[in-house]
């Protein structure tokens, strides 16, 4: 089969298993204001922003679209949680129709900055009101600007962060003919992300953590493995928790990244899942060699330092199967849990695994007869199952 073929059929296949009949819209703005009782909504959130992406010209409502800029620019987005909200869920309005913060999740005002120094005035002001702590979000690929920001608002919702949400927004097409694209928009952001980690990390943040999603976990490991190769992987000891969820990483390639990293100091997990079909595509487009998001030997990754833990019993929120840590309510919650207790002291735990133990664990309890989680460790592997 020749590539051509091969991607034509890739494309096919991703149609049919998401379901895109239609044109895929990527407004986040509203034409026009809609005006709901307070009593409607449960929360407005500030997501601060950084991002690779050119403004948007041609649709305004999207505030950023997926053609690269070759800088940095800076936002702040308030976004509104409706009252109806659940757990793990993205309420959001079809097509090109006004929100209604009562049902949706709601984009109420967008502010840009002038540059650097403007933003990291802002976000650190907001560091420093919020608890220095910071959690910075990388989405995936075929992700608009507005994905990533409703998405980051359900995660710092959903878990009850209590720290900063900063979106690194790079510049995916959105769209599920973009795989190359957005993978070369990933090699592009790299340097972005290295320099708006070390920007925090200059405010009063005590802790930066980071969740990368499929493609952004390409973007962030390049831009960890930057700052080791500089003598700063901790990014003076501010680091956090470092979550990889569904890695489209190549194998050889993470183990390649994470021997010029190192073993990690602080809690550093891979959450992956056997029945990911998003993966299953981007192994086959990549000649089907497999990624770390749905690779079958959990302990070969774990010798290199970091926590595996194997979601592939529990269920996800759509037939991807590609976004379980954030669409599952039972595992956002727990990750919450975590995510709530800072990084350092996770670390200075007696059993560097407890965290991971407690997260595999809790999953076990909640989802009932049909969960079997397997947490591998550099020290020791776990199986949490279950029986009804």
């Amino acid at each position: 089969m020749t590539v051509r073929s091969k991607i034509v059929l890739v494309v096919a296949f991703a149609l049919a298993v998401t379901g895109c009949a239609g044109r895929k819209t990527h407004d986040l703005l509203n034409t026009t204001t809609v005006t709901v009782p307070a009593s409607d909504v449960a929360a407005t959130h500030e997501i601060f922003v950084a991002t690779t992406r050119k403004k948007a010209t041609k649709d305004p409502r999207q505030v950023f679209d997926g053609d690269r800029s070759p800088t940095t620019s800076f936002a702040s987005v308030e976004v509104t949680v409706p009252k109806i909200h659940r757990v793990g869920a993205i309420e959001r309005v079809r097509g090109t129709a006004n929100s209604n913060p009562a049902k949706d999740f709601t984009a109420t005002e967008v502010e840009f900055y002038e540059g650097a120094p403007q933003f990291a005035q802002a976000v650190g002001a907001d560091i420093a009101m919020r608890g220095d702590r910071a959690l910075v979000f990388v989405h995936g690929f075929n992700n608009g600007f507005d994905d990533g920001i409703y998405r980051l608002t359900q995660i710092a919702h959903d878990t009850k962060y209590p720290g900063t949400p900063v979106l690194f927004s790079w510049a995916s097409s959105g769209k599920t003919t973009g795989y190359i694209y957005d993978k070369e928009s990933a090699n592009a952001a790299r340097d972005d992300l290295e320099e708006t980690l070390r920007m925090l990390a200059k405010t009063k943040a005590k802790s930066i953590d980071i969740i990368a999603h499929s493609m952004g976990t390409w973007v962030t490991m390049e831009a960890l493995r930057q700052l080791a190769i500089t003598g700063d992987r901790d990014l003076s000891d501010k680091l956090g928790y470092v979550i990889l969820a569904s890695p489209d990483i190549d194998v050889d390639v993470f183990k390649k990244q994470m021997i010029r990293y190192g073993k990690p100091d602080k809690p550093f997990a891979i959450l992956l899942s056997g029945d990911d079909r998003a993966l299953r595509l981007s192994s086959l487009i990549s000649g089907d060699k497999p990624r770390v998001g749905d690779y079958g030997d959990a302990a070969d990754l774990a010798s290199y330092g970091v926590s595996v833990v194997d979601l592939s019993k529990t269920k996800g929120g759509d037939r991807l199967n590609h976004a379980k840590f954030a669409d599952n309510p039972f595992l956002v919650q727990l990750l919450g849990d975590r995510l709530r207790a800072p990084a350092g002291l996770a670390s200075d735990e007696v059993d560097p695994a407890q965290p991971i133990d407690n997260l595999g664990q809790g999953i076990g309890k909640a989802v009932g007869s049909v969960a079997e989680i397997v947490i591998t460790t550099p020290f020791k592997v776990l199986t949490i199952a279950t029986g009804g």
